[in-house]
């Protein structure tokens, strides 16, 4: 049998004894075995800090973004192996693609915020410049850069390619490169991924390491510097929270725990509506996909006291056509669960929540399954539950982590949000509801203790992904008893890898360190910056162009063609009696359509389009007889990596005759890399 490998400081290493065998979870029968035996993880880590992370630091964010893309588009042409190997799992096809795709979709979804949100820099600007003396000589700026250290991440078995894609892709987008210490019931699908990743060669060495096996002393070996991400229970996670390195150096430790989540049905949603049935289906769901072996699976389901008895008919109906067995089999829609040892946990948590309750829906003790043995595969059936009195403290505090949920009846809105407190923290919970009033109040009521709230009504359900689907956009994660911690949230979870660093100051000095022209900073004025190329360009480029005297004739003319004739331009007693103008003033876009007049380049060049405006603010009123001067400076340049043009941030300043700014903004334009 296959002894599994990790693959650490550039290699892959095979462990040096026989190692602990790994069972096929539907089969019983031997998949793999596996052993940490023999790997440094001293080494291995600074294999990581020294070869990984310079590696990534040298390049820009949207150069680490486009490899995120192309290994994204190289793991899809895998997907198939990839499902296949997931059936031994016990994962459904439904239920691997839910894995693989999953995890796949948060390599592109990063790879595009990437592009989109950040810069193509290696530095992360973060706020506003902040002035710190009254001549505007001092300045303060927020900056982020990568940790020198490796992210460490720790899986649960439940998501063997998605737990490590979605905590790998933001490390890499940051620069910070990742070690991965699989669950062991389903390391072997982590393995296979990572042979995949390595395989590709799109990667700088150091950025991704695999240990399969024992984490061993591992952890003894961090630094302040390094990161630990951890998926799986509470215990463990409390017990991995307090190791004496990660205490001793105060290691970023972000967990996301098992947790009791919840679903909240509106009193509104009677039978036969469409939040009802909603309710009932997503239920009914979230007990079955990865054989309810998932993080944010729904464990309560609250519901009104006067609608419980339907709400149990209803789900008992739809958990009768549940089909389980061997996944590879026509029609069986749950699978097993990961391994023997699972199913014998899940089990005696069944037996504590049948102390507060009775049996709605499916067998503790047997199951019928298809094409498999009942006996050698991990398999369950999904038992729906019903409290006898939701007070009892179970359904608050054990977790069966399989296809186990509970009914709890509900009689106010007060009541189920103190109800929601008891489980002290989840990482989702969904309310399903039409009434906007009692969504407002369930959100603002159990918000607290919720990394993620959905609300599901008719009119959002065609587009929702579901109660129990991440997204690489939002937090992932929860407080309390959930961990504590957030996963992914978009470019949150990139800035938790990078080290926040407030900087003082010159204009010069802070605009050399981020790449940006700040105010204060020095300006070239010379040939007009338009006519210059991507690669001539430089920040601190500036056309002063004006002076342009604004008349009644211009202000009338802008009213009647644009329509715009609000009283303050078109009314001279009207606009006398306004206390911010004192008479009639330029309307603030026609001030915008002279300066762009006023510093534009009209022939053909190297500026290929404006793209927009950005941060425009109106400051003082503009009169007839005002005379307008703008200054147009290259604020920042970011090319893009595969097009032959990029965007420049122009800051435009727009003052009176008395040095006054009346406006200002960014001006975005697409430059062409070289001459045209």
């Amino acid at each position: 049998m296959a002894l599994l490998r990790s693959y650490v400081s550039g290699r892959w290493h095979t462990p040096q004894e026989a190692g602990r065998p790994l069972h096929d979870a539907v089969t019983g029968e031997e998949v793999a075995r596996l052993s940490s035996a023999g790997v440094d993880m001293a080494a291995a880590l600074d294999h990581g800090r020294r070869t990984g992370g310079p590696a990534l630091r040298e390049l820009t964010f949207h150069q680490r973004a486009a490899l995120l893309k192309a290994l994204a588009a190289q793991l899809r042409e895998h997907r198939e192996e990839l499902y296949q190997l997931s059936l031994r799992t016990g994962a459904t096809l439904g239920d691997a693609k839910f894995d693989i795709d999953g995890g796949i979709g948060v390599l592109f979804a990063y790879g595009s915020k990437g592009r989109r949100e950040l810069p193509n820099d290696t530095v992360y600007v973060d706020g506003a410049v902040e002035p710190l003396g009254k001549g505007g000589t001092f300045l303060g700026q927020h900056i982020a850069t990568p940790l020198r250290g490796v992210a460490v991440q720790i899986n649960a078995f439940n998501f063997p390619v998605w737990g490590p894609l979605e905590k790998f892709a933001p490390a890499f987008l940051a620069g910070v490169p990742s070690l991965v210490k699989p669950a062991s019931q389903t390391a072997y699908l982590t393995e296979r991924l990572v042979q995949l990743v390595v395989d590709s060669g799109l990667l700088p060495e150091g950025s991704l390491q695999l240990v399969c096996g024992s984490a061993g002393d591992l952890l003894d070996h961090l630094t302040e510097q390094d990161l630990v991400s951890f998926t799986g229970s509470a215990d463990t996670a409390q017990r991995l929270r307090t190791h004496p390195a990660i205490v001793r150096n105060a290691v970023r430790f972000n967990a996301e725990a098992d947790s009791l989540n919840l679903s909240v049905l509106g009193p509104d949603a009677k039978p036969g509506s469409a939040e009802f049935d909603l309710f009932v289906k997503q239920l009914v769901t979230e007990m079955t996909v990865k054989a309810g072996q998932k993080c944010t699976a729904i464990r309560r389901a609250f519901v009104p006291a006067e609608l419980a008895d339907d709400v149990a008919a209803a789900a008992a109906e739809r958990l009768a056509k549940v089909t389980v067995g061997n996944p590879a089999s026509d029609g069986v829609r749950m699978g097993a669960l990961a391994s023997l040892e699972q199913r014998e946990e899940v089990r005696r948590s069944l037996k504590a929540l049948l102390d507060a309750g009775s049996v709605v829906a499916g067998d503790p003790e047997r199951v019928e399954v298809v094409d498999a043995d009942a006996e050698r595969g991990a398999f369950v059936s999904p038992v729906l539950l019903r409290a006898a009195d939701p007070e009892r403290a179970e359904p608050h505090e054990v977790e069966a982590f399989g296809p186990v949920s509970t009914l709890l009846p509900y009689t106010s809105t007060e009541q189920v949000i103190e109800l929601a407190a008891r489980g002290k923290g989840s990482l989702v919970g969904s309310v399903v509801t039409a009434d906007t009033e009692f969504a407002r109040q369930l959100v603002l009521g159990v918000a607290p203790w919720h990394g993620r709230l959905l609300v599901l009504d008719a009119e959002d359900a065609k587009e929702s992904t579901g109660h129990g689907s991440p997204l690489p956009a939002l937090v992932h994660g929860g407080p309390g008893r959930a961990g504590g911690g957030e996963e992914m949230a978009g470019i949150r979870g990139v800035l938790h890898h990078m080290q926040r660093t407030a900087v003082q100051a010159s204009p010069k000095v802070l605009g050399a360190v981020t790449n940006r022209w700040v105010p204060g900073a020095p300006r070239q004025e010379g040939e007009h910056p338009f006519r210059k190329s991507l690669a001539e360009l430089k920040v601190g480029d500036t056309v002063v162009a004006g002076p342009r005297t604004v008349t009644s004739a211009d202000v009338d003319h802008f009213a009647e063609f644009t329509g715009d004739t609000f009283y303050a331009h078109t009314d001279e007693a009207a606009a006398r009696e306004n206390p911010l103008f004192g008479g009639i003033v330029a309307h603030g876009y026609l001030v915008v359509s002279f300066a762009a007049g006023l510093f534009v380049s009209p022939e053909p060049g190297p500026v290929l389009a404006n793209y927009g405006l950005e941060n425009l603010r109106f400051l003082t009123p503009v009169k007839p007889g005002d005379s307008l001067t703008v200054t147009l400076t290259a604020k920042q340049i970011t090319p893009r990596v595969d097009a032959d043009y990029g965007e420049v941030r122009w800051d435009a300043d727009v003052t009176n005759g008395d040095g006054e700014s009346v406006a200002k903004y960014d001006v975005l334009t697409l430059v062409a890399k070289e001459q045209r």
